[in-house]
């Protein structure tokens, strides 16, 4: 019996960024959850689990490309799939 919902390993570290060298494609197929320091987070744009950051988009601050700039913060980082 095969299993059809298989869902490939989250990496150590993701980007939805396309034009980054850490996104991966295969992995957006499915929901993604991250938590850091326990609590649930939605608005996250990139992760890295071994160095244990998140980076999220400013509310307001935009880079010179029209894209919101993005703060990184720090603490204990688990992804998911939900």
């Amino acid at each position: 019996m095969t299993d059809t919902d298989s869902k490939p390993e989250l990496p150590d570290r993701l980007s939805g960024n396309s034009r980054s060298p850490h996104y991966v494609e295969e992995v957006f197929h499915h929901k993604i959850g991250i938590r850091l320091n326990g609590k649930e987070l939605t608005n996250v744009e990139e992760y890295c689990i071994s160095e244990g950051w998140v980076k999220i988009p400013s509310p307001k601050s935009l880079d010179r490309r029209g894209q919101p700039m993005l703060i990184t913060l720090k603490g204990g980082v688990e992804a998911f799939y939900s």
